[in-house]
């Protein structure tokens, strides 16, 4: 694997944690990291959460130091809000600073915040300027294909993040209407990577080793970004180094790591966030880690009833007894 320059940050490879709204939080972040990310993007935290002291912003800001190199990613669509909570938080020990351009959501997208900006180049440009000029930091954008078929833009804002002082920028390969369905188009990153000179990090559709090969055949991209395949596969990023250094293909590993791993996940959680959201939102997780093994059609429809590290401790024994 290659390494990857982001501004003055200097990757160990060039495999990178997406940023994703409620599943990357720091827990899952560290999981990642040990098996091999080179960096760990945060959930997108809102500028005018900051701005407001909400009360919820503070976790999101977390950063744990086994976690680095981490990207923290903000959203939000007033140049000068957007440049003064990067002044504020400037201090904090991240070491990249992403900009969501691609949040498809109808209440993120609603408030021109998210992929609304790539409806509107000018004002994105004015976002990113602001926002280097108030970072010691790298400051990177995350874009899609564009807002819908009929308005294919990344080639442009990826332009215009250049000029306006991103050190890099990621496309995911779906348009905004598209949000995460259909079938990723790596074309719109290649046209992206021939367009620009900062570094271009492709994002969609990898969920193993060959994936980022065709990607890096296919688009020349210089990093590759992981979401949906690393829920509940935090080994996605040691399966694909591995790949790379042996030539031999492996998949997750057998149910008993498995299980291991998800419950010290489940541990995390409950440190972070206390005994009743940790294990709720562990719920998710449990059905993500889950995928593929034996017997785990009939375990997922009692994970929502765990209520306890004990009685998800309790469940995940007796599966293992029952299928091992």
């Amino acid at each position: 694997m290659e390494q990857l320059q982001i501004g003055n940050v200097k990757l160990e490879n060039n495999l990178i944690l997406a940023p994703m709204a409620g599943v990357t939080d720091l827990p899952f972040r560290l999981l990642c990291k040990e098996q091999g990310a080179a960096l760990c993007c945060m959930e997108m935290v809102s500028a005018k959460g900051i701005y407001y002291n909400n009360k919820n912003t503070e976790s999101l800001l977390t950063v744990d130091e086994r976690e680095r190199p981490v990207s923290l990613q903000l959203f939000g669509s007033d140049p000068e809000i957007m440049g003064q909570m990067t002044a504020k938080i400037d201090y904090r020990n991240y070491d990249i600073l992403d900009i969501n351009m691609g949040c498809p959501v109808p209440k993120v997208v609603n408030n021109g915040d998210g992929s609304a900006l790539m409806k509107n180049p000018v004002l994105a440009g004015k976002i990113i300027e602001s926002m280097v000029k108030n970072s010691s930091k790298p400051v990177t954008v995350k874009i899609r294909k564009g807002f819908d078929d009929e308005h294919i833009n990344a080639v442009e804002m990826a332009h215009v993040a250049e000029e306006s002082g991103a050190a890099a920028v990621a496309v995911h390969g779906r348009t905004r209407e598209q949000y995460y369905s259909g079938k990723a188009d790596w074309s719109i990153i290649a046209d992206v990577k021939s367009a620009v000179k900062i570094p271009v990090i492709g994002n969609g559709d990898i969920l193993d080793a060959k994936d980022v090969i065709a990607m890096k055949e296919q688009t020349g991209c210089d990093g590759f970004m992981i979401g949906r395949g690393a829920q509940g596969n935090p080994w996605i990023f040691h399966q694909i180094l591995h790949y790379f250094e042996t030539g031999e293909l492996i998949g997750k590993p057998p149910m008993e790591e498995m299980v291991k791993t998800m419950l010290r996940h489940a541990k995390l959680q409950i440190e972070f966030k206390g005994d009743y959201l940790g294990i709720r939102e562990m719920r998710k997780h449990a059905a993500w880690y889950t995928a593929g093994y034996k017997g785990a059609s009939k375990l997922r429809g009692r994970i929502n009833d765990v209520e306890s590290y004990e009685e998800l401790e309790q469940l995940f024994t007796e599966f293992l007894s029952t299928y091992c």
